[in-house]
C-alpha cells in the first residue's frame, strides 16, 4: 500500500524562526524546526524526516505531496549534476543546503518515492495541515517554546530527527 504524505516548511523571516512538518493524516504527523533557518531548509527537512520516519516501511511506495518546486527539482532533476560537479551548481558556486541534500540522497536510495507538486495555500487538505504544523513550529521557536513534535507514524517506532548543520559554505572571496 502506498504511503501518501504532504511535507512543508515555514520560516518567519528568511532566515528566521523556521519549522517543518509532514502529515499522513490527523493521527500521523510530525513537526520540528530551528530558531533560525530558511524556508527551503524547512521544506527539505520535512521530506528528510518523512523518509526517516517511513524507513521501517521502505518496501512500500511513498507519495510525497510538496508545494516546493525547489525540493522536487533538487531531488528529481538537479542532484545528479550537482554530485558529478562535486556539489557545485552549473555556475560553479557551491550548492546551498548541501548537508540536507546529501542526507536526502542517502535516504532516497533504494526507495520508491514519487513527488507530486501541489499548489500551496490552495485548499489541499494534507498540504494545508502540513503548512499549519510547520508554521506552528516556527511560531513556537519565535516565542521561545518547544514545538509540538506530533505523534509520528502509527505502528512505527519513533525515529530521531536527523541531525543537520544549517551552516552554508562561505562565499568565495572576490577581487572587488
Amino acid at each position: 500500500m502506498t504511503i501518501t504524505a504532504a511535507a512543508d516548511g515555514s520560516a518567519l523571516g528568511n532566515p528566521g524562526p523556521a519549522g517543518w512538518a509532514w502529515v499522513v493524516d490527523e493521527q500521523q504527523w510530525r513537526a520540528g524546526g530551528w530558531p533560525r533557518a530558511t524556508n527551503n531548509q524547512g521544506e527539505l527537512m520535512a521530506v528528510l524526516d518523512l523518509l526517516h520516519a517511513t524507513a521501517d516501511r521502505a518496501e512500500e511506495p511513498l507519495h510525497v505531496l510538496c508545494d516546493s518546486q525547489y525540493v522536487i527539482n533538487s531531488v528529481t532533476q538537479w542532484m545528479p549534476g550537482w554530485k558529478r560537479r562535486g556539489w557545485r551548481k552549473a555556475d560553479g558556486k557551491p550548492v546551498l543546503n548541501r548537508e540536507l541534500l546529501e542526507q536526502l540522497d542517502a535516504a532516497l536510495t533504494g526507495r520508491q518515492v514519487q513527488f507530486e507538486w501541489v499548489k500551496g495555500h490552495a485548499g489541499h487538505p494534507l498540504n494545508e495541515a502540513a503548512d499549519d504544523r510547520a508554521r506552528a513550529a516556527a511560531t513556537a521557536f519565535q516565542a521561545g517554546r518547544t514545538p509540538d513534535h506530533g505523534p509520528g507514524l502509527a505502528g512505527v517506532s519513533s525515529s530521531p530527527t536527523p541531525e543537520v548543520s544549517l551552516e552554508q559554505p562561505a562565499a568565495p572571496p572576490t577581487l572587488f
